[in-house]
C-alpha cells in the first residue's frame, strides 16, 4: 500500500521560505514521478510542480517558476520542494503525489494527505 507523508508546513512571512518534503512507502520509488499540488480556500487543487523519476526533468507551474524548487533522494524515498520568496498566494495546503508511469505527467494516483502552508503579509 502507497503511504505519501508530507512534512514541513507551517507560517511563515512573506518573502520568507520554507522546504516540505514527502516521505514516500510502498513503493518503487525510485520508478515514480513525484508531485506537488495545493488547494487554496475555496479553490480547485492544483498542480504545482512535477520531478520525473530519473531527477532528469522537472515541471512547473508558471506562478512558481524561479521561487520553488523540487528535488528527490531516491535513496532516501524523499521528494521536496524548497520554496523561496513566499507569498501571501501560496497559502494552500500542499500534498504530495506519485505516478508509477515512467515519463512527466501531471496526472497522478497516489496521494499524501497534506501540510499547511500559512503565508502572512
Amino acid at each position: 500500500q502507497v503511504h505519501l507523508v508530507e512534512s514541513g508546513g507551517g507560517l511563515v512571512q512573506a518573502g520568507g521560505s520554507l522546504r516540505l518534503s514527502c516521505a514516500a512507502s510502498g513503493l518503487t520509488f525510485w520508478s515514480y514521478t513525484m508531485g506537488w499540488f495545493r488547494q487554496a480556500p475555496g479553490k480547485e487543487r492544483e498542480f504545482v510542480a512535477a520531478i520525473l523519476w530519473s531527477g532528469g526533468n522537472t515541471d512547473y507551474t508558471d506562478s512558481v517558476k524561479g521561487r520553488f524548487t523540487i528535488s528527490r533522494d531516491n535513496a532516501k524515498n524523499t521528494v521536496y520542494l524548497q520554496m523561496n520568496s513566499l507569498k501571501p498566494e501560496d497559502t494552500a495546503v500542499y500534498y504530495c503525489a506519485a505516478d508509477g508511469g515512467l515519463i512527466m505527467t501531471r496526472t497522478f494516483n497516489y496521494w499524501g494527505r497534506g501540510t499547511q502552508v500559512t503565508v502572512s503579509s
